[in-house]
């Protein structure tokens, strides 16, 4: 953790030392000059004799907090120290504060606060031989407050229209910016710096330091003078409840410049955070979308005996005032004893949403924001579903000829087989294998149906357009009596195919979102089934099984979902119930699977239950 924190935290420009000395010995054959002024620069080009610059700190202590120095020789020997001999200008004894200095992209820094140092009589900075090279060196003592400036953040809502400003004239090498109320990770803002200086000469590029006290995130920007820089400001850790500090804008800054420091609150980079920190529970959302979209169908079904599509029952009932405000509430309860109370002798588990809000990763516009995008999510997943299955069953058409339509039974002796062998495969080896291998039998099965559906709706219309076309010679040709016996097995079968034609679209409207439904299912369980089959060589057996009781049960109900239609579904008396279902199953889904996305096959599979139920009541 040293070595880590030697290259990666706080790179002093040294090499590592486990235990370095204390005390540092100074060769007595450089030149010692003295330096009583409060702000101090020295250039260095081929020089060849070396000096050291002492600064007494008795003459300081009393109208400065700090010094700062910055040096651009960017190599790993020591250069700054401190001496406690207060009798002389010269010290062959002093303790080595390199160690206390900064690496940057294009300087080393240190910074000492003189009240931490009371023992030290003069800071000593040693400037070797420069044969061939160049470089500067600067200190200054300044008092704290003179170089940091407090900078308020714009309010989330503000949407990047208004800023905060402020305006830098520059004297000395070192500013601080604030930036106040900047606390949350979902605050996200963007800096602009520019830069302009009052003569024209070569000025060493200003380094701009995004600096985060709670946690090592600090961004570093290098840019030249005169220019406007752009910064993205956000926090990968929300402030802890116990840390009062600010994060702050360190301006390595040149002498004699002016900054114009702009913040902004960024709106993609906020809708960036809440992905960043939330993707995790986008298959929650997306699925809470899917199970309102499924609730709609069933209820339309049940009032008109027609299964609308998924599109448009998705915008019809995927409404986050459906489900948000009730979570909202449950939240806000529970701050309340009485109310934990109950809640905990019920057994339930607490709220995911409160979770987040205690770890201050919550906020309250985040769950519609994410609802919005799982919405946006399942619409553009079903037009990628259906299209590919459009695709599929063409390619069915063209190679193979399709099945006539005909109505299957629920369970056959076969299918019991069928059921019993992916049970056994689910508990001998992995309950994931089991529900990835009746994924496909199901998906095998819709697209089977939609090319049926298909090439029936082809069939019709070709009879349709035929029995449309007038004949030719009608007008000098006789028609054949025909008695009505004779002509109502050809006037009825048309009618007879539409009707079966329209039962099989319904289904298959139905089918398609109990399958959009299990897809998401099967990429939740997917983990599982890849730590399986690499660890396959090892054990057939996955232990333990995550998903083997589930994937038992929702083999089952998939046996029968498959060999199912509208026509008896609708028929059923549980099928008010089942279509009422999926709302509280959406809203529980969302209370308790945020955090918890094992769980949300348990509630899809509930609510396909009560389907297969209706059925056969």
């Amino acid at each position: 953790m040293s070595v880590l924190n030697h290259h990666f935290v706080r790179h002093p420009a040294k090499i590592f030392e486990e235990n370095p000395e204390v005390f540092t010995e100074l060769p007595g054959i450089f030149i010692w000059i003295t330096v009583k002024a409060s702000k101090w620069t020295y250039s260095v080009y081929n020089d060849s004799d070396g000096k050291y610059f002492t600064f007494p700190l008795a003459s300081h202590r009393k109208s400065y907090s700090h010094v700062y120095c910055e040096n651009s020789m960017l190599d790993t020997s020591s250069w700054i120290y401190g001496c406690m001999n207060s009798n002389s200008s010269m010290c062959l004894e002093a303790t080595d504060l390199s160690w206390r200095a900064e690496l940057l992209p294009t300087t080393k820094v240190v910074m000492l606060k003189l009240q931490d140092y009371p023992s030290l009589s003069h800071i000593v900075i040693q400037v070797p031989a420069a044969v061939g090279n160049k470089y500067t060196l600067g200190c200054e003592f300044f008092k704290e407050d003179s170089r940091t400036v407090q900078l308020p953040v714009t309010h989330l809502f503000s949407f990047g229209l208004s800023s905060s400003k402020i305006l830098l004239n520059s004297t000395g090498l070192l500013y601080n910016v604030q930036l106040q109320h900047f606390n949350q990770i979902y605050q996200a803002f963007k800096i602009y710096i520019e830069s302009h200086c009052q003569s024209v000469k070569e000025r060493k590029p200003s380094v701009y330091r995004l600096h985060i006290p709670w946690s090592h995130e600090d961004s570093i920007v290098v840019a030249k003078i005169p220019s406007l820089t752009e910064i993205s400001a956000k926090l990968h850790i929300a402030q802890p409840q116990n840390d009062s500090r600010t994060p702050e804008l360190n301006i390595f800054s040149s002498s004699d410049c002016q900054y114009e420091v702009i913040l902004k609150t960024s709106l993609p980079q906020v809708l960036g955070q809440i992905v960043r920190f939330h993707a995790g529970a986008f298959p929650v959302y997306i699925v809470s979308n899917i199970l309102l979209t499924y609730g709609g169908q069933l209820s339309t079904l049940r009032a008109t005996g027609q299964c609308s599509d998924f599109s448009l029952e998705l915008v019809r009932t995927a409404k986050p005032y459906k489900v948000e405000p009730l979570i909202s509430i449950v939240v806000f309860l529970q701050g309340f004893n009485w109310f934990r109370e109950i809640w905990e002798s019920l057994s339930l588990p607490e709220v995911d949403a409160a979770v987040l809000s205690s770890q201050d990763a919550w906020f309250p516009l985040v769950s519609l924001i994410l609802f919005l995008f799982g919405t946006g999510i399942a619409y553009w997943s079903a037009v990628f579903f259906s299209t590919s299955l459009r695709l599929f069953s063409s390619l069915w058409l063209t190679l193979i000829r399709p099945t006539v339509l005909q109505k299957d039974k629920l369970i056959t002796p076969r299918r019991l087989c069928g059921v019993l062998s992916l049970a056994l495969v689910s508990w001998t080896t992995c309950g994931a294998f089991a529900v990835f291998l009746i994924y496909l039998q199901y998906l095998f099965k819709v697209i089977k149906l939609h090319v049926s559906v298909r090439a029936e709706q082809n069939k019709l219309n070709r009879d349709s357009d035929h029995s449309k076309e007038p004949s030719q010679n009608s007008s000098i040709n006789t028609v054949k009596p025909q008695s009505s016996m004779d002509s109502v097995p050809e006037a009825n079968q048309p009618l007879a195919n539409s009707t079966t034609i329209a039962e099989a679209v319904n289904s298959l409207k139905m089918h398609f979102t109990i399958l959009n439904l299990f897809t998401w299912i099967v990429l939740l369980n997917l983990p599982s089934l890849i730590y399986w089959l690499k660890n396959l060589r090892y054990n057939v057996r996955l232990e333990p099984d995550p998903c083997r009781s589930t994937a038992i049960i929702i083999v089952c109900i998939l046996e029968i979902l498959m060999n199912s239609s509208t026509s008896e579904v609708k028929s059923s008396k549980l099928l008010k119930i089942a279509a009422k279902v999926p709302l509280p199953l959406s809203v529980a889904m969302l209370a308790f699977g945020r955090l918890h996305l094992y769980r949300v096959p348990h509630f899809v599979t509930f609510s396909l239950l009560l389907h297969v139920l209706c059925c056969v009541v």
